[in-house]
This record gives structure tokens, C-alpha cells and sequence, in this order.
């Protein structure tokens, strides 16, 4: 599935090719894994321009018994940024979220390293809760049904298609599927994240306020060591949950920023060429070079 977007509106959207004979329709939903971050991070960016949490609160305000071994602080920041420090699960891990979350261990001290983290959403989420009462996902839902992006979901009913290879590739999705990661867990259609791409170009405060956007996109990352799978070499820096291909060097426009998923997603938003993109597909860690696709992408448009 291949859609793009302007500010008008979506200008482009194909679905293409067919599993086990369930032939891909346009508006059919797959599994968005991580690009679930950036939904999460508007919605605790709508917080924060409402005055309820600060990109400074600590995630012990939410969860009072996380870091009772560290000697740092765990602020929203790192959480957004992927520089908390948190240790790691699987994504497919047995253990609820939230246990793994209390449980886990400091990898480097919060805000010298950057190292990617789903397990991180899950402390974005309980603060995002704490502040405005909400459930993350219902959150997701509101405010994107008004753009009319309906289509982001928990609900399995949705009927995403099947991932080919999860298992092969290490993830059993029925364990994934019940975490509930509000890192990595929606579902939604090309169209949804089109929707929000095209509200994002607007930057109308439609999802969130000029200077909130704005804010989301200034690099938290700086110079500080990229640990795997982000190595510097990538030339790219984490904003507040964004990642912002800034010195991408494989790049023709470089003001971008967006995120990828785990089953092939990528979805990129490029605010001087006036366009959004969204690639979804049902395979586990495709060999897909998005680098090309961008750059074929913002040149034939």
C-alpha cells in the first residue's frame, strides 16, 4: 500500500499485490507497529499544550515505584527521545508492559545515550494518562477521528492483514497483540495516517498548536552516542518522538521527519516539498530501502 498526501488532502493511493488470496484493498488496515510512537507523542504533546505535563515531568509523577534503583531521573523528554536509558524487552515479552516497565534495569544513565525503546512508550502513555484521565488508544481515536482518520485501532476485529514471517522473524503476534504497546500496537489504514500527514503539512492546529508541532521537532538527540539500531552513521536525530532524517545523507530533501515500522511501515512527512507519504506493507523487516522510495517520492511529485 502506497499513498500520498498534500495539505489538500490525499493526491495518490494504491494497494497492491495479495496474501494466502486476500488481495490488499485500499482501505484495508495492517499492523503500524512503531509508527504507533508518533501517535502516542501527539497525544502527550496535546497534554503539554494543555498545560497538563511538561516535557520536565518525571515519570515517577505517574508511576511513583519506576527508578527506585537509579540514580537519575526519568523526565518525559528521554521517554519521547529514546534516551531514558530504560532496558529493553522483546517486543513479543510474556510480561505486561507496565511489570516490565517497574521491573526494568538501567541500560546508561537517562539523557547520555540514545538507544531505541518501545518499553519508553509505555511510561509516555502512563503520563499521558495520569495528566488527563484518558486511555492512550481512545485518545488516538478522538482526536484523529475528527480529521477523519476512524480507522486507528486495538480492535483485532479491524482484521489487519497477516504478517508474513513474524514467526520465522522471531515475534509471536498473538503475545505482541495483547500487550496492548502503545509503542508499536495500532492498526490503522493508509488513509488514517494520510489524513494526519495532510493536517500536519496544514500545521493549522488541527492535531496540535504551531508551537507545539514546532517543539516536537527540535532535535533532543544532538551529538550524544547512537547506540544500535541508530547508529550516527544513519544521520539522524530523535525529536519529541520523531525521528528527523536531518543529515540523512542518502536523502535529496533532508526537512523531513516521520517514523518506520516494523512490518515495512514508513510514513514521511516533508513540509518544504509540501508532501506526506505512507508505505504499509505485511511482511516482517522487509529489505525495503526507503531512502529510494523517499527520494523517488518527493522527486516525482
Amino acid at each position: 500500500m502506497l499513498g500520498i498526501a498534500t495539505a489538500d488532502g490525499v493526491v495518490a493511493l494504491d494497494a497492491f499485490g495479495a496474501t494466502d488470496g486476500r488481495v490488499a484493498k485500499i482501505d484495508d488496515h495492517f499492523r503500524l507497529f512503531s509508527v504507533t510512537k508518533p501517535l502516542t507523542g501527539l497525544t502527550a504533546a496535546r497534554a503539554i499544550e494543555r498545560g497538563l505535563l511538561n516535557p520536565e515531568t518525571p515519570l515517577s509523577a505517574a508511576l511513583p515505584g519506576f527508578g527506585a534503583d537509579r540514580d537519575d531521573t526519568v523526565r518525559l523528554w528521554h521517554l519521547a527521545s529514546h534516551t531514558s536509558g530504560i532496558a529493553e524487552p522483546a517486543l513479543d515479552s510474556a510480561t505486561p508492559q507496565r511489570d516490565d516497565l517497574l521491573a526494568a534495569g538501567r541500560d546508561f544513565r537517562a539523557g547520555t545515550m540514545s538507544r531505541y525503546s518501545t518499553l519508553a512508550f509505555e511510561g509516555m502513555a502512563a503520563l499521558t494518562a495520569h495528566a488527563t484521565g484518558r486511555y492512550w488508544a481512545d485518545d488516538i481515536a478522538e482526536w484523529a477521528a475528527a480529521l477523519g482518520a476512524d480507522g486507528l485501532t486495538l480492535d483485532e476485529a479491524s482484521d489487519p492483514h497477516v504478517v508474513v514471517g513474524a514467526a520465522d522473524a522471531g515475534l509471536d503476534i498473538d503475545r505482541f497483540v495483547a500487550l496492548r504497546s502503545p509503542g508499536a500496537g495500532l492498526i490503522g489504514r493508509a488513509g488514517d495516517l494520510l489524513a494526519i500527514g495532510a493536517a500536519l503539512l496544514r500545521d493549522a492546529g488541527e492535531i496540535v498548536q504551531p508551537a507545539t508541532h514546532a517543539m516536537m521537532l527540535r532535535p533532543l538527540t544532538g551529538d550524544i552516542p547512537r547506540l544500535e539500531p541508530y547508529p550516527a552513521e544513519r544521520g539522524q536525530d530523535w525529536g519529541f518522538t520523531w525521528n528527523l532524517r536531518t543529515r540523512a545523507p542518502g536523502l535529496i530533501d533532508r526537512d523531513t521527519y516521520g517514523h518506520g515500522g516494523w512490518s515495512g511501515a514508513q510514513f514521511a512527512i516533508h513540509p518544504s516539498a509540501g508532501l506526506a507519504y505512507i508505505l504499509l506493507t505485511n511482511l516482517a523487516t522487509p529489505d525495503v530501502d526507503t531512502d529510494l522510495l523517499d527520494n523517488a517520492v518527493v522527486a516525482g511529485l
